[in-house]
């Protein structure tokens, strides 16, 4: 039975059916859209930030640290582990906004990242490790964590895309081809996930969907009745994420009080076009979602992939592009600008740290389960080169990582002990309860180093 017959026969079971003129288009979207496991929440949470324009290394090393070099020109190369504790040391003014939590960091160095190498961003790559220019090859770091980590609202992704679009779709993935998308409008974000608290036009948004869903719910159960073999088991995924969706809209309002207990007050902020109140507003929503536990992993991105995009004219900085080729903007160098804007972000994460830090849970806080991943998409800089790509982790995740106070420096690039963001990867997928020793793409640069397995010296 090809497509065509399918949805003929379809049509003709609900041909009387209230939902039929729905039926169709909205069933081609409802695996995109799934819950996905609506199962009981787990404690730990993870949140990935991604920055554009590249970390430079040099803002992860603590005042009077001298950095090792990479050990690419030189040698003999660096092949072995550098590590000193941040007890006593100042950070660097770039990261100097999670001071409050240095007790809870590990600056991470030396980690590579080649086979996602591009001019600019990796895309997708970044958070998938494979090549940066083919699309959602697989699944990223952040859509694997959500699938261990399950909640009412599977994965929440949101930011700053650079520009105006209301959605974001290089960095995301859940599968091959299966770009998730980032809500760039805190608007819509707020709508999507305190629709069911919130008063006017996002309450009546969220009525008119579970409305709808119940208005169709008949027509979609008869439409696999009139199916068979094959075509029925594939209609069934539907039917699974039709129910999901359901299960999902009642959740939310079983959770009213928690919602409405934590649901931001963002003022302006809801509908601001300027960056910096855009990224605050999401920041605000991510936070309250956490809090009211309808998620357990979020991803919040600045920028978008190529680095073309982005505008910060509230901090003088109307081109992202411009400072990532040394350019300079009133009076300020290229370096001046790159801290500036990291102090911005570092605030806005140190702000969430806060507000978990400040929220009991079990025998201490929310921050005491959650981890945070800092890092950029393009690496190291504007114009990456990848064979180290620096990450700021703040949070054990209740005690299943080593990120205590530490700076660890890992062997170079080629070096037999190197590891790379595949490993860092798979070390949170085992911090989660979901263990696999392989993730991404294999950089064919590294053929003599084990690209398998974890980070043993950041895993408990």
């Amino acid at each position: 039975m090809n497509a065509e017959t399918t949805r003929r026969t379809m049509m003709k079971s609900v041909a009387l059916g209230a939902g039929a003129t729905l039926l169709t288009p909205f069933l081609g979207d409802l695996a995109a859209h799934a819950a996905g496991d609506e199962k009981k929440a787990a404690r730990k949470r993870v949140v990935f930030v991604m920055q554009s324009n590249g970390i430079n290394p040099a803002h992860l090393v603590p005042e009077g640290v001298k950095r090792r070099p990479d050990g690419r020109n030189e040698r003999p190369q660096n092949d072995k582990l550098e590590e000193l504790a941040l007890t006593g040391k100042t950070l660097h003014k770039a990261l100097a906004p999670l001071a409050p939590f240095q007790d809870r960091l590990a600056l991470v160095q030396g980690l590579s990242g080649r086979i996602a190498l591009s001019d600019h961003s990796a895309n997708h790559g970044a958070l998938g490790v494979y090549p940066a220019n083919k699309g959602p090859m697989g699944q990223t770091i952040d859509s694997a964590v959500a699938d261990a980590l399950p909640a009412t609202f599977r994965h929440v992704a949101l930011g700053y895309g650079g520009g105006t679009d209301t959605m974001n779709y290089t960095f995301s993935a859940s599968g091959p081809g299966k770009a998730v998308p980032i809500v760039c409008s805190p608007d819509l974000a707020f709508k999507g996930l305190f629709g069911s608290v919130a008063e006017g036009a996002g309450r009546k948004a969220f009525d008119q969907r579970s409305h709808l869903l119940d208005f169709m719910a008949d027509d979609v159960k008869q439409s696999r009745a009139a199916l068979a073999g094959e075509e029925r088991q594939k209609f069934d995924r539907y039917l699974e994420a039709f129910e999901s969706l359901r299960d999902r809209q009642a959740e939310l309002l079983a959770k009213a009080d928690d919602l409405k207990r934590h649901v931001p007050k963002l003022g302006d902020k809801q509908t601001a076009t300027k960056s910096s109140l855009i990224l605050e507003a999401q920041f605000e929503i991510a936070a309250a979602a956490l809090l009211a536990g309808v998620t357990n992993v979020v991803t919040l991105i600045s920028g978008g992939g190529g680095q073309r995009f982005g505008q910060f004219p509230e901090f003088g900085i109307p081109d992202l592009h411009h400072i990532g080729h040394g350019g300079s903007y009133d009076g300020k160098t290229y370096e001046e600008c790159f801290v500036e804007l990291r102090v911005f972000h570092t605030k806005l994460i140190a702000g969430l740290a806060k507000k978990l830090a400040d929220t009991p849970e079990g025998d201490g806080t929310m921050l005491d389960n959650t981890l945070i991943v800092y890092l950029s998409d393009s690496g190291e800089s504007h114009h990456p080169g990848l064979h180290e790509w620096p990450v700021v982790l703040l949070g054990d995740l209740g005690g299943k990582l080593k990120t205590r106070g530490r700076y660890l420096q890992f062997p170079a690039y080629g070096t037999k002990a190197h590891r790379t963001m595949a490993n860092l990867y798979c070390t949170l997928l085992h911090a989660v309860g979901k263990p696999t020793d392989k993730f991404g793409v294999p950089d064919p640069g590294l053929k003599d180093v084990n690209q398998n397995g974890v980070v043993s010296e950041l895993l408990v």
